[in-house]
This record gives structure tokens, C-alpha cells and sequence, in this order.
């Protein structure tokens, strides 16, 4: 339903847009033959974009635990995956998914720059400074590590969503992540992982998953999601290429 509910939102914002031009000028080559039928247009967009926003949203849970991301988010109603090959070892792809730096990343700076509306604001994965691991600068900037599995796996969390003037009452932990499920939160984990693939190859993967605590939160987290979706997915595919070059590189041979 979410891919369905992104699809939606996207035809209705092309159409409203279609219907907003030919308002001022009916593209007759499409058909459009008066600003009566741009009329028409714009209020089909603007329908698609509404039921796109609204479309009910399903829960999936995890029936056996495969993952570190499993146990830290068992269940969820938002989730992307994303995966490429990389020829490498293990160690060298888990040494570059921690090293890797916004700047490494395709596209990122513009992405998160349309994602925070051009707003400079405080330091965070949206807002990285150069030359500086992304993984790290999550970290320190509102990310949990929930766990790590050395050369396979690492999980980090982090609360995308709280009540209003809720504070913690001490420093949160994985296990408090894992067992936050009272309502008005809406709690995300991403995993990095690998699996060791024939001819020198690893397989990584990255993961995201949102988890709402209660339903009305749930309704407004659907309707951001399908929106960033797109861009959201771009940057995580364009961040494992970049994981991938750093763990390609040949390294210089010491003299």
C-alpha cells in the first residue's frame, strides 16, 4: 500500500501540475482543449494526491529473527531495501560503510538539501559537514547504535516521531528503543549488512524500517513518507554505490 499510496501522490502532484498549466494555457497537443478541461485536470490530480496520502497502511512482523534489524524493529508498517554487489571482502566493505562521507554520495547534498526545504539549520545526517564519516555524524547527531556484528552487521535508531514536550527521563539505550511501543512515537532503524558471495564478491544491503506506536501517528507518518519516498530510496541506493567505490579502490602497495 505505500508503494501504491507514493504512486498515487506523485501522478496527483504531475497532474494538479498539468492542470495548473493549462489553466494558463491549454496544451492542446495533449489533449487538453480549454482551461474548463485544465479545470477538470487539476481536480483529478488533487483527488489522486489526497487518496494517495490517506490509503490505509499495513503492518508486517517478522516471523523468525535473521537480523540484528529484527530484534531492534520486529515490526513495522514502513520499510525500503536496497542492495548491490560489491567486489570485496567483508572486512573491506564494513570498513568502508563506516568511512564513507556525504561527500562520496552522489546527489546527497542536493537530496537532503530539498528534504530540509533549503534551510542550513544545526548539524545532522541531513545537513552533514564535508569530509566527515555520514555514520558517525549520525551518531552524534540524534542516532542510537542499536547493534553491531563486526564485518556483517550494523543497526542504527533513531525517534522520527515523539509527543510534544516529551523528554527522556535518562540516556536511552537498545534495549529502551526495542521496547518503546507506548503511543505518539513513531521509532526508524536502518541496517548496513553483508553476506560473502562467490568469485570475491560481498553482497550489502541497507534496510529501513519504520515502526508507529499508534494509529494517528501512523496516518501522518503514511502521508510524509510517500512523499520523500522517492528521494529517500535515491539517496540509499546512491549511498552504497559510493560504500562500494571506497571498498574498491586498490589500495597503494607500501614500498
Amino acid at each position: 500500500m505505500n508503494l501504491i499510496g507514493t504512486i498515487l501522490v506523485y501522478a496527483g502532484l504531475a497532474a494538479s501540475f498539468l492542470g495548473v498549466v493549462s489553466l494558463l494555457k491549454p496544451p492542446t497537443f495533449l489533449g487538453i482543449v480549454s482551461r474548463w478541461y485544465g479545470l477538470l485536470v487539476l481536480g483529478c490530480g488533487i483527488a489522486l494526491f489526497l487518496i494517495g496520502e490517506t490509503l490505509p497502511v499495513g503492518e508486517t512482523q517478522i516471523q523468525a529473527q535473521q537480523t540484528e534489524l529484527d530484534e531492534y524493529v520486529p515490526a513495522y508498517q514502513f520499510e525500503e531495501f536496497h542492495s548491490i554487489l560489491v567486489h570485496a571482502p567483508r572486512e573491506r566493505v564494513f570498513k568502508a560503510i563506516q568511512e564513507v562521507s556525504a561527500d562520496e554520495i552522489s546527489l546527497f547534498r542536493m537530496l537532503t538539501w530539498i528534504r530540509r526545504s533549503g534551510q542550513s539549520g544545526q548539524e545532522s545526517v541531513l545537513n552533514a559537514p564535508p569530509h566527515q564519516p555520514l555514520l558517525a555524524v549520525a551518531l552524534r547527531t540524534g542516532f542510537m547504535k542499536l547493534a553491531e556484528d563486526q564485518d556483517r552487521e550494523i543497526v542504527l535508531g533513531t525517534l522520527v516521531v515523539r509527543p510534544p514536550r516529551w523528554r527522556p527521563t535518562r540516556r536511552p539505550t537498545p534495549d529502551d528503543f526495542k521496547e518503546l511501543r507506548a503511543a505518539g512515537f513513531c521509532v526508524a532503524a536502518i541496517n548496513f549488512r553483508i553476506q560473502d558471495e562467490i568469485g570475491g564478491f560481498s553482497l550489502l544491503t541497507t534496510e529501513t524500517r519504520a515502526y508507529a506506536t499508534d494509529a494517528s501517528v501512523r496516518r501522518k507518518f503514511a502521508a510524509y513518507w510517500r512523499v520523500i519516498y522517492p528521494g529517500s530510496a535515491l539517496i540509499r541506493m546512491m549511498w552504497l554505490r559510493a560504500i562500494r567505490h571506497r571498498a574498491e579502490m586498490v589500495l597503494p602497495k607500501a614500498s
